[in-house]
Parts: structure tokens; sequence; C-alpha cells
């Protein structure tokens, strides 16, 4: 998907992009397949907030994706691609040969009237197939991975993304992930051929704070702007530094290069090289 800009007609459309959707097929969603999305805006069953500048929004159905695909064996043709307002991927319609409908993600390069399949046999290395990591070529980019047989795809979904097979070393697989990370998966965990679809959504610049709101999300506030009762950066006389060895939470504790990761996780052991990090 190209990233189409507008004649600057206001300050906000002048920093703004959007997304070139001319090439989506269908702008209604099917409506078998979409339920309300209910809002918290940020917060839990007790009403106290626990994710901060949530709320408000344009309202929206939830798609319902099937991660899984289960219906095994059975050739699928697609009738669609459409956006999805809770991701950043496009998504895919399906249709199988019983007349069953169903929404993936949408890999590059798919295309409508596109045939694909989902098997634990050996098919056809098209984009839109899931199989068995043992039946993928080493090499392979891959997504919508399982970390768990069964449990349908868990990891490498936002819109861009892929994986590629490293090597298959008896009931392993080492898939490196598009963090850098390389890490151990069973062969029997199934994933999607291909690259995630839309991979120019990181180049859209949204331009102007409304459209920040539509989205969700509400102002942002910096903690050294605040008094010391409502931030720890907070409080001094004008514009003054936090006053502290390293940023820290509103509640107090530190942030910002703090390793949060368990050190006895279990999956630890199968991680083979950690993420590179970003300078």
């Amino acid at each position: 998907m190209a990233v189409k800009i507008y004649k600057p007609t206001s300050p906000g459309r002048r920093k703004s992009s959007v997304g070139d959707f001319s090439m989506l097929t269908k702008k209604r969603p099917e409506r078998s397949l979409i339920v309300i999305k209910k809002k918290t805006g940020g917060r839990n069953n007790q009403g106290k907030i626990t994710t901060r500048h949530r709320g408000g929004g344009t309202k929206r159905y939830y798609r319902i994706i099937d991660f899984a695909r289960r219906t095994h064996d059975v050739p699928a043709r697609v009738i669609s691609l459409e956006y999805d307002p809770n991701r950043s991927a496009n998504i895919a319609l399906i249709e199988y040969e019983g007349g069953v409908r169903s929404y993936i993600i949408a890999p590059q390069d798919l295309n409508v009237g596109d045939t694909i399949v989902s098997s634990q046999k050996k098919q056809d290395i098209v984009p839109g197939n899931r199989l068995c990591l043992n039946n993928i070529p080493v090499g392979t980019f891959i997504h919508a991975l399982e970390i768990t047989p069964g449990r349908g795809a868990q990891m490498i979904r936002s819109a861009g993304v892929f994986a590629q097979l490293m090597a298959i070393d008896g009931d392993t697989a080492h898939v490196r992930l598009p963090s850098g990370e390389v890490r151990l998966f069973r062969v029997s965990c199934m994933a999607t051929i291909g690259q995630v679809g839309n991979s120019d959504h990181q180049h859209i610049r949204l331009g102007k704070a409304g459209r920040r709101r539509h989205l969700g999300w509400r102002p942002s506030v910096r903690g050294k702007a605040m008094n010391p009762v409502d931030h720890p950066h907070g409080g001094g006389e004008g514009n003054q530094p936090i006053g502290m060895k390293g940023p820290k939470t509103p509640s107090g504790r530190p942030a910002l290069g703090l390793r949060t990761r368990k050190k006895k996780k279990y999956s630890n052991s199968l991680i083979l090289k950690r993420r590179s990090k970003k300078r």
C-alpha cells in the first residue's frame, strides 16, 4: 500500500498523510463476522485507570479473525481485501468450498480470486498458504506464527513484518523473528507463507491531534510539568530537570531501560540469539 499526500489546505493537512486504499475491494465488512467492540477507557473492572491516555475515539466493529485456520485441506478463494480499524494490517475475506467465510491477515501479493489452503501436509509455497514448519523450505518468509501448536497465530501479525525460517533440527525449527531474535519452535507449529501486507503503514503521519483522538488516544502530559503529588518528576521552580538518577513511572517504579523480563521464564532456553539493540 502506498502513502497518499494531499495538498496542504490547512496546517493539519500539510503535515499529514493517509494510506492509499485503492487496492481494497470492499468497504463494508461481512456482517456475520463482526461484533461491537466495547470501550474500556483504559480502566479495569474496578474502574481504576490501568492504561493511561486511553479513551474516546470513533465507534468501531471488531472483525473476527480466524487465526487458527483449522479447516485443513479445503481450498478457499479470496473474495475481497478489506480495511481493519483494529490493526495495522489489512484483512482478506476468504470463502471455503462449503460456503463458509472467514477473515485472515492479508499477506503481501495476495489478490482477489487467489486460492489458498491450510494443511498439515506439503503444499505449494505461495503467499497465504498455512503449513507446518517442517513442510516449509528453509529461508522462506513467514508470518502469523504459532508459539504453541493448535493455539493459532500468536506472533508476527503487524503490517509489513515477517520472520524467516533458518533451519530444521529434528523436532525443532530455528526462526529469526522481526526483532532479530532467533528462537526455537516445534516443527508442528503452523505459519502462513509470505510477508504481512500494508508495509507502508509505518510511513503514515497523523499530522494533527484530532486524528490521534479519533484513534482513542487522549493527551499525554509530561511528568515534570506536574506537581510532586501527581508524579515523581513534578515540582520545582520553573523548568527543572526530573531531579533523580533515572526516570520513573507515575507510581514511582523505574522506567526506560529497566529489564522487566522474568529471569526464570520458561522460554529462556528456547532463545538461541537475543534481539539486537537498536542504536
